[in-house]
């Protein structure tokens, strides 16, 4: 019977051994596929580098209550004695001081360091989350569709290309409000959870499309292979098919999608918070931190520049590294 892929594709290197002689003789040592890739991306610098920054900012972003209470200060504590009479904040660049790193909020006096910390936290929340739920999503739709082919192929296709067809901005910009105005009313106060749970169902309606047109052009091309013909034959069902034939040699293309989806949803989080209708007040987020921060451009620039470097640092190391990973996972690489 013919191997699968994942289960044929073996790669040798050639290591020096000593045989009993004392004479140096030759090892073959096999890898499996994950090893090479693995191999390949500690070999990758940018890779090292933007995985570095990543796990340092998921660090931080876990670690958001200790920071807090190691910092002495908390994400809604307002320190209006520290601002002048029309609310901007006392001392250089922004209030930035040995108590507050990176100043304080005008008008409010919030410390912005410590409302970034929580911030990230949310946005990063936000991004695997939905990131979990579209490919899960897509994964399925796309097996689905690719394996079972005949009608399944084309309802899933069909509304595909319906999803692809709704404009995403503006289905949110109506759908979110409505759905908070179901179940609450126009002056009771949104819950964070509740926020969060509506911006991840908006974005597993419209973001599963592009990971499972993805699988299923894979699943396709691989149902007709000979391992795949040989399991069908041997009388293996739809579990075993799917679970022990078509994913094992999916992981790769799916572990892409998965990292290169994350920063698109950090930004897409940061777009609709700064549209005011993804995670409002008094929640701390970054696009929310840069539409308040809009009008004191010239009065107190570092109110904008610290939460906007940061998420452009987030958003950058997290492209670069889905990347060097998609370069690291491909056989056909010279990287």
């Amino acid at each position: 019977m013919s191997l699968s892929p994942v289960e044929g594709e073996v790669r040798a290197e050639i290591a020096p051994a000593t045989d009993g002689d004392g004479g140096a003789g030759r090892e073959v040592v096999g890898r499996s596929p994950g090893q090479l890739a693995w191999a390949r991306l500690r070999r990758d610098r940018t890779a090292v580098v933007s995985g570095a920054v990543l796990l340092f900012l998921v660090l931080v972003a876990l670690a958001a209550p200790l920071i807090s209470k190691l910092y002495g200060v908390g994400p809604n504590e307002q320190f209006q004695e520290l601002l002048d009479g029309n609310g901007m904040p006392l001392g250089y660049v922004g209030g930035v001081s040995g108590d507050h790193w990176f100043g304080l909020e005008p008008r409010l006096g919030r410390d912005i360091f410590i409302r970034m910390v929580y911030g990230l936290r949310t946005s990063l929340f936000i991004a695997f989350a939905a990131a979990v739920v579209t490919t899960t999503i897509g994964v399925v739709a796309g097996i689905l569709a690719g394996y079972l082919g005949g009608m399944v192929d084309t309802v899933i296709s069909w509304i595909t290309d319906v999803a692809l067809a709704l404009p995403f901005l503006i289905f949110a910009l109506a759908v979110v409000p409505t759905v908070a105005l179901r179940f609450y009313g126009p002056r009771e106060e949104v819950p964070a959870w509740f926020q969060v749970a509506v911006l991840i169902g908006v974005f597993a309606a419209f973001s599963w499309t592009s990971t499972a047109r993805l699988v299923r052009g894979q699943v396709v091309s691989l149902r007709e292979r000979e391992f795949v013909e040989a399991a069908r034959a041997s009388g293996a069902g739809l579990g075993h098919m799917v679970f022990r034939q078509l994913l094992p040699n999916l992981w790769a293309p799916i572990l892409v999608a998965f990292s290169l989806a994350v920063p698109q949803y950090i930004t897409g989080e940061a777009a609709l918070s700064f549209l005011g209708i993804g995670i409002l007040e008094p929640t701390a987020d970054f696009g929310r931190m840069i539409f308040q921060s809009i009008p004191y451009l010239q009065t107190d620039p570092a109110y904008v520049f610290f939460p906007g470097i940061t998420i452009f640092a987030l958003v950058l190391a997290f492209n670069l590294f889905g990347d060097s990973l998609r370069d690291a996972l491909d056989p056909k690489s010279s990287r």
